[in-house]
């Protein structure tokens, strides 16, 4: 074979593995970010899009008034102590017979939380409440025992427009802010009988299971149990409230258990003793570890 052939034998031979070469390197390159797959495609994307906030309203009787507490769950945002005052003056209680004490054209202009106390900032509208006597008192409570959810607020002070003039000091009439920054105060709070604070609903239940909520004294005992998908009881506890103590009482137990399996289960913790007011028995759905 002569010379010369050889020579172009060798040359389409490179020309050959150079176009491969070439071919593979684009079709390994990166593709542009808005065509790649994107990173958690083919995964579970949980997203938290709601929070619940514990709300207090003024619930009015024929021959009595004092605070309810209800769980509101709203659209998710890092400030709550905002998001729960505009939920008091938006959103009407499910309570029946409570009642909005924030005027509705109330604007909310600013928190300000700072070692503790929270400054609450409103329109001046917030001034032309009209709750009577006996609700006037109330409304101030309900307003900072709702802020007092949160645990970096132990105080509540209020102003309006930005400042405390002598208006603002009267407030709604018989019952002002001379005596501000106000503290929460559970005593005037009949509704629901009890209530759970931990665990939250839906989460995994840890062994031993702590168990916290708050009950009216006067009933007497605290039961709690925890029940499996069936309704069979794996565990139980009870606690015994203080009959002198006035108005209500913080209660605490653990649940010792030996975990069912995966699933879920049902925290029932119920108040016994002679009241009749709603809220005697409450159940939040539990996971298991």
């Amino acid at each position: 074979m002569g010379v010369v052939r050889i020579k172009k034998i060798f040359r389409m031979f490179f020309l050959v593995v150079l176009t491969a070469v070439l071919v593979s390197c684009g079709h390994n390159r990166e593709k542009p970010v808005d065509q790649q797959k994107p990173a958690s495609e083919g995964k579970a994307v949980t997203q938290k899009d709601t929070i619940s906030l514990a709300l207090y309203y003024v619930k009015y009787t024929n021959n009595d008034a004092y605070l309810v507490r209800e769980i509101h769950r709203v659209p998710y945002t890092q400030d709550g102590p905002r998001a729960a005052v505009n939920e008091l003056i938006n959103t009407p209680p499910v309570t029946e017979g409570a009642a909005r004490t924030l005027p509705k054209d109330t604007r909310l202009l600013d928190i300000n939380v700072t070692d503790g106390l929270a400054t609450v900032n409103f329109s001046r509208e917030v001034l032309s409440a009209n709750v009577g006597t006996s609700g006037e008192g109330l409304g101030i409570q309900s307003i900072v025992n709702t802020l007092t959810e949160f645990p970096q607020i132990r105080e509540v002070s209020f102003q309006v427009e930005g400042k405390v003039d002598s208006r603002t000091l009267d407030w709604w009439g018989h019952v002002g802010l001379y005596e501000q920054p106000f503290k929460r105060n559970l005593d005037r709070v009949l509704e629901p009988a009890v209530w759970i604070t931990h665990p939250a609903a839906g989460q995994v239940a840890g062994v031993p299971l702590l168990v916290k909520g708050s009950a009216r004294a006067l009933e007497g005992q605290v039961n709690a149990r925890l029940l499996d998908s069936s309704g069979n009881k794996i565990a139980e506890d009870r606690a015994t409230l203080s009959r002198q103590a006035a108005g209500r009482v913080d209660f605490e137990m653990k649940l010792t258990f030996t975990p069912p399996g995966k699933g879920s289960g049902t925290l029932e913790v119920s108040l016994a003793g002679p009241g009749n007011l709603p809220g005697n028995t409450v159940k939040i759905p539990i996971q298991w570890p």
